[in-house]
């Protein structure tokens, strides 16, 4: 793994520093993470929570998240799909494996609803999560321009992310990072669900400035 944002000088300062690749051991840190940001969407198909968390953890694609660590501690994760492999993995066999049979196929027919296959050029966005008492000190944006580098590394031209209605937090972050509304779908049949009624599909240009940028902070 490599430092991307201020290196030596942003961990003597205690800010937050920004590397590729989940480490190995902050699993659990990571599925927390995501359990609390979108726990409400996932419930329908990995509850109970605590469940839930070790089959993300147990199932992670450590290649596909960038995170933000301060003291050695996870307190942020943004994942992406990439070459048909996203952040949060486990499959048919995996769900049907620990929910069994009976449990496990109403909640594929859930996790489809997440699916997202990037277009060609295309790196999707699979999620960012931030701990509660980290908010507001820019890890958020550290995170997505971590992101558009990658996908800047990878030939990208495009990144895209769906956001619900229910979180207009992370549409503002978004639109000052670059993103704008592509298409809206209105899902109100999800509300009682999943909690939400509405998705907006958002896109953001990657240039090369995105990686150039990057490369002159490592």
């Amino acid at each position: 793994m490599r430092t991307t944002t201020g290196g030596t000088h942003a961990a003597a300062s205690g800010a937050p520093v920004v590397r590729r690749g989940v480490p190995a051991g902050s699993e659990e840190q990571v599925a927390a993470l995501y359990w609390e940001a979108f726990g409400r969407k996932l419930a329908p198909a990995l509850d109970p929570p605590d469940k839930g968390r070790a089959f993300i953890a147990a199932h992670l694609h450590h290649d596909r998240g960038v995170v933000a660590l301060a003291g050695g501690r996870v307190v942020g994760v943004a994942g992406y799909r990439l070459g048909g492999r996203p952040l949060c993995g486990g499959g048919v066999k995996d769900v049907l494996t620990t929910y069994g049979m009976f449990r496990g196929l109403p909640r594929l027919a859930v996790l489809a609803l997440f699916e997202r296959t990037p277009a060609e050029g295309e790196l999707v966005m699979d999620g960012i999560a931030v701990e509660a008492d980290q908010r507001g000190r820019g890890i958020g944006g550290l995170l997505l321009r971590e992101i558009a580098a990658v996908a800047a590394d990878h030939g990208c031209h495009r990144i895209r992310l769906d956001v619900i209605d229910a979180n207009p937090r992370a549409r503002s972050l978004y639109e000052r990072h670059g993103f704008t509304a592509h298409r809206t779908e209105q899902t109100p049949w999800l509300r009682g669900l999943m909690g939400f009624g509405a998705v907006t599909t958002m896109h953001r240009p990657v240039a090369a400035a995105d990686a150039t940028m990057t490369r002159e902070a490592r």
